[in-house]
């Protein structure tokens, strides 16, 4: 079995959002810290406050480098609290990063933040995307554009909205009811705007059914997009089943077809991951809460090789076998 290795023991990040720039990989994590403020649904306890890049030229055998922080709440004019795991893009020399925030309503939007090096510092823009909300933006650029996934339901409020319009009251759907969606926009070409409103991304079994929210395999959180062999994997995080799943589609906005697990639970409840492409290679970045003692906020991002099988399957990996 390939194993898995911890990336930087000195401190804890989690969310890992994965990039190769300038030919190294750059990692962009959450920065878990003590807050002292007691679990709940809510993730009040993961306050996270600012960001740090990380870089790699060699995943199996290089040393890896810490940037520093590069964006922290109190640079941010509208923000609230709590940093979420963002990700960052690419475009005519830019590096656009795209983080969630709670406003000062306690409200999570979705910001941009702008540098000339995928080393930052970012600078953020003066206010959040216009018609953004939830979680866990994934940008991923598909023939010139940008798409932007987004979403996470308990804390990450996505059950206040339908038809990208808040709810007076949050509804979860019941277990023989469909699931919740992931989101995905297209991005305006200055990559600071939604180009189009927001559109579920839908997750169908093999007879083109909608997953149920009862379905251990529904989406929670945690949106990633790749490509392979030219179909698209969209994967994702079950939250409360602490699962990373995928499913697979012709084009960008789905439908997705349910294939199976990528990553069975890991000590800590959240798991969330990203997918990178590499020298050849093919690596899954995730978190685990081992060295913290099993403190959920207190994570440690991990890399594992990932495989496919000759139909294009990725073969499942599992979290809890492999703690090195």
């Amino acid at each position: 079995m390939k194993k898995s290795k911890y990336l930087f023991p000195e401190d804890y990040m989690a969310d890992p959002s994965v990039h190769v720039f300038e030919d190294k990989i750059y990692i962009y994590p959450s920065h878990d810290r003590e807050s002292g403020i007691e679990e709940n649904d809510n993730g009040d306890h993961f306050d996270m406050n600012d960001y740090h890049v990380f870089s790699m030229d060699d995943v199996d055998s290089g040393e890896i480098k810490d940037h520093g922080v590069v964006l922290s709440v109190k640079d941010i004019p509208w923000a609230g609290r709590q940093l979420w795991d963002c990700d960052v893009a690419f475009k005519d020399g830019k590096y656009y990063m795209y983080f969630p925030l709670k406003d000062q309503n306690d409200i999570f939007r979705i910001g941009v933040a702008v540098s000339d090096k995928p080393y930052g510092p970012f600078i953020p823009e003066k206010h959040p995307m216009m018609g953004s909300y939830s979680i866990d933006p994934c940008i991923f650029e598909d023939k010139g554009k940008y798409y932007m996934y987004f979403g996470g339901i308990w804390g990450g409020q996505l059950q206040r909205y339908r038809d990208n319009k808040a709810l007076e009251s949050a509804i979860i759907p019941e277990n023989d009811e469909p699931a919740i969606h992931s989101k995905v926009a297209l991005l305006s070409d200055n990559m600071l705007e939604f180009a189009e409103a927001p559109k579920d991304v839908i997750i169908i079994d093999e007879n083109g059914k909608p997953l149920l929210h009862g379905d251990k395999h529904r989406f929670f959180e945690a949106s990633w997009m790749h490509q392979y062999n030219g179909k698209y994997y969209f994967s994702y995080s079950t939250g409360d089943t602490h699962l990373i799943c995928y499913a697979t589609g012709d084009n960008p906005y789905g439908p997705f077809t349910f294939q199976g697990e990528i990553l069975t639970p890991v000590v800590g409840w959240t798991t969330h991951h990203s997918i990178v492409e590499f020298k050849g290679k093919w690596y899954l970045f995730f978190h685990d809460s081992v060295p913290s003692g099993g403190k959920t906020w207190l994570r440690s991002m991990k890399v594992i090789e990932l495989e496919y099988d000759n139909e294009g399957k990725i073969k499942t990996i599992e979290g809890l076998e492999d703690q090195s």
